[in-house]
């Protein structure tokens, strides 16, 4: 058993991390759950990702394109960033 890194897209501008956790866990274990914030405004960018220890799979099928608050999301494996720069300022 591994653990699943997952990208979850599209999220509501309002969602809270324990409400993205409530989702994910009828899907299975819920290890963590990171939204991201914009590092000038503290504001939310509208994705985030969940790590889940067991059903990553089962979370992944059933999520993608769901309505949550309002939005279809977007769910699937988070990929590893590669090859981006940090701007200089």
């Amino acid at each position: 058993m591994s653990t699943k890194n997952i990208y979850v897209g599209n999220l509501p501008f309002s969602a809270s991390e324990e409400e993205v956790r409530t989702l994910f866990e009828e899907h299975g274990t819920v290890t963590s759950v990171r939204i991201i914030e914009d590092r000038f405004t503290g504001r939310p960018r509208g994705f985030g990702f969940v790590e889940m220890d067991q059903g990553g799979e089962a979370a992944i099928e059933a999520l993608d394109g769901a309505m949550f608050g309002g939005r279809p999301l977007r769910v699937n494996i988070a990929k590893e960033r590669s090859g981006r720069e940090r701007m200089p300022w």
